[in-house]
């Protein structure tokens, strides 16, 4: 049975939630789709376009579950898209989905899979506060469900220590209360006090929030899951209102 036979899996992207970003591609990945999977969340911020396809949906934590669930659907020779919140290959399911296919392809029943690219929570994130991160930067999600905290500490270190802009993803939920203020003391060590820090809730979404404020002022009970964060790094600087840190152009340039 060739490829095609065996149908094709969309992972597809949806961005950060609002529908004005989510892309053409993915649009028409999802109307080309006879099964549509993915968690319920998400699926709401798009139900208005799966109408009439068979929807599987389920909880949080069943990310193996739903990739099992999308790669059997395309193996029997249907279309489907599981779907993603953000870019499918950041923190999200194009890796699980890939590890899942080569352990199957022994038996050959690997349908064709396609990444359809969506706006990161990061980029989203950047574009509510300025332009954070017109240089180098990190992104580091603070969950320990998959990787120990041992592994996250010792890369909150090298980023701090390198100067880079550290984008903080899962900065704090109702299990992992003390995360993110283990992570600002790390990176306080290296950092200023009045450091920049921006914290945005909810991009593009219609309950979206906007914090501006410094490394030393941290409102950690405003945070949570459905919150980005973005450090600043020694050269970061807010201007009415706005986090940018600067590409180097002034030390080559007449500005």
């Amino acid at each position: 049975m060739g490829t095609e036979e065996r149908g094709r899996l969309y992972i597809v992207g949806i961005g950060p939630g609002g529908r004005e970003h989510v892309t053409p591609a993915a649009l028409r990945a999802i109307a080309a789709s006879e099964v549509v999977v993915g968690y319920t969340t998400y699926i709401r911020l798009i139900e208005d376009i799966v109408t009439g396809k068979e929807v599987v949906t389920t909880g949080m934590t069943r990310e193996v579950q739903r990739c099992t669930k999308a790669l059997e659907a395309a193996s029997s020779g249907r279309t489907a898209a599981l779907i993603c919140s953000g870019d499918p290959g950041i923190y999200a399911m194009a890796g699980l989905v890939f590890e899942l296919a080569r352990n199957r392809s022994a038996s050959g029943m690997v349908p064709a899979i396609e990444v359809i690219p969506g706006v990161p929570a990061l980029s989203a994130s950047a574009s509510r506060l300025g332009a954070p991160l017109m240089h180098d930067f990190a992104a580091i999600s603070l969950s320990d469900r998959l990787t120990p905290w041992e592994e996250i500490d010792r890369r909150l270190h090298a980023a701090a220590g390198a100067d880079f802009v550290i984008v903080i993803y899962n900065p704090r939920s109702r299990g992992r209360k003390d995360h993110l203020e283990r992570a600002v003391s790390i990176i306080s060590g290296y950092r200023r006090a009045d450091t920049p820090v921006g914290i945005v809730k909810a991009a593009t979404r219609k309950d979206e929030r906007i914090i501006v404020t410094a490394l030393g002022s941290v409102p950690f009970e405003e945070v949570d899951m459905q919150s980005t964060i973005i450090v600043g790094n020694s050269r970061t600087f807010v201007w009415d209102g706005r986090m940018v840190t600067p590409r180097g152009y002034a030390g080559k340039y007449e500005l």
